[in-house]
Order: C-alpha cells, then structure tokens, then sequence
C-alpha cells in the first residue's frame, strides 16, 4: 500500500497534496461549491471532475501559446500534477463586461461592454472577503512591486486574449475571470507564471445568442443546475468527460 500523501492546503474548492518530485504539487479537484464568500455551500458531484478537465484544457492552450504557468499534466479524473509556486496574495480580476460587484459599486447594467479590459485586484483574505485594493496598497505592503504589476497586468491581457477568442468560437462570452499569480524560482531569477485554476470556477461566462449564464452564478443565484451549465461548456469544447453526466447537487446545511 502507498504511504498516504501529505496534504499541503485545502481550500474551498481543491486541495494540495505533496507531489512526487521536489517542487511538485498533486492538486485536487473537490466536489464542493461555495459562494458569498462560503456562505452558501453544496456539493454537487462530478463538479471536480469537469474543472479538473477544464482546467487541464485551459493550462494546456496557454502554455501552447507560450504563457507560463503551473500545470504539467493531468495524473486522473481529479488530480493534476503542477509546479509548486509562492502564491502572491491577490486575486487578478479582468473584466471584458460589467457584472457582479463592479456593476453594483459604478451602477452598471449587467453584460455593459467596458470600454477596455479593467484589470482589478482583491487581496487574498477569506476573513476580510477579499476585499478590492489599488496598486498603491499592494506596493506599499509589500505583496508585490511595481514590475511585478507591470508583468501581472501583461499576463492577466494576454489569457485574456486567449480566453475570449476559444469562448467566442464556440459561442460564449467572456465576461469576466480570475486568475491568481505564483512566483517560482530558476536559481536565483524569479518569474511570474500563472497558477491556481481556470474552469467556470472563476469565470462569468454567458451564452452569446441568449445571455444564459453558463459559470458559478447559477449557483449564487439559484438559476438551475450547475453541473448542466458547467457541462455544457465542456461539451462544446469538446472535453466533456463521459461518466460527469447525471449527477446532482446535494445542499449542505
């Protein structure tokens, strides 16, 4: 029998498990969903499954275009093998429409086109709620410096760019995401690379034709079934797992 793995960190939605090799991480994807900052929980089966793909896919087509980040491969249905990184403390928010918070905080009617993509940032702290903070605050804390921003903002464009383009050819629309940013270390130069997850996770994502929203604000927003919307974004990608069909949410108290 192996030795049972190390866990690094659990988080809402994955947990970390001490990898193979040196500088490795085993990341798993959970079944759990959550939202207003945990406040409202479920576990909705197969949901691990379809991000572990979707993620998968996602890494892949960056790191195909030559954007680094952490992913090496997928090990099984909810496990992927990816680089261990220094976590910065922010989430990196891009915004291609308004919708959620910034829709509330400027008035905006939600699906407004912006007039450029907005890069934002919230400080990773679930006990504050993540809240947004400029870049005078993250340079003055020291979370990261100015060229840090400079090469955060230039990755954070350039998935941008990918992601809208694979959405838009299979007839969804990018609305907004999030991405979080870990450091890793080659000797002595240190590089930027893009880490966590990519899946509806941390995407708004909305039918083109009809609006349908198609990401975790039909969970936030009790709009139907999560694992149909998720689904359906595998599938027209092409990437939906066989065995993630049929399954259904079960609420948490």
């Amino acid at each position: 029998m192996a030795p049972r793995r190390k866990k690094i960190y659990e988080g809402k939605a994955k947990v970390l498990y001490e990898g193979p090799e040196p500088g490795t991480l085993v990341q798993y994807f959970k079944d759990d969903a959550t939202a207003f900052n945990a406040q409202k929980k479920a576990t909705i089966e197969g949901k691990g499954v379809l991000n572990n793909r979707l993620s998968e896919y996602f890494m892949t087509g960056l790191t195909n275009i030559g954007v680094p980040n952490h992913f090496i491969r997928r090990l099984n249905m909810r496990e992927q093998l990816i680089r261990q990184v220094e976590i910065v403390p922010l989430e990196v928010i891009v915004r291609n429409f308004a919708a959620g918070s910034i829709s509330k905080r400027l008035g905006l009617e939600e699906g407004t086109p912006l007039p450029r993509p907005i890069v934002e940032y919230s400080y990773k702290n679930d006990a504050l709620g993540d809240p947004l903070v400029p870049e005078e605050y993250i340079i003055a804390f020291g979370w990261a410096n100015q060229q840090d921003l400079d090469d955060i903002v230039s990755l954070a464009l350039r998935v941008n760019d990918f992601l809208s383009g694979v959405f838009y050819g299979v007839g969804i629309k990018l609305i907004d995401f999030k991405i979080e940013i870990g450091r890793v270390w080659d000797g002595d130069f240190m590089r930027l690379i893009v880490a966590d997850e990519i899946s509806p996770d941390s995407c708004r994502l909305w039918d083109i034709k009809t609006n349908q929203k198609l990401d975790k604000d039909v969970f936030r927003r009790d709009l139907g079934s999560l694992t149909d919307a998720y689904s359906e974004v595998a599938r027209r990608l092409g990437v939906l797992p066989t065995n993630a069909t049929n399954i259904k949410p079960t609420l948490i108290n």
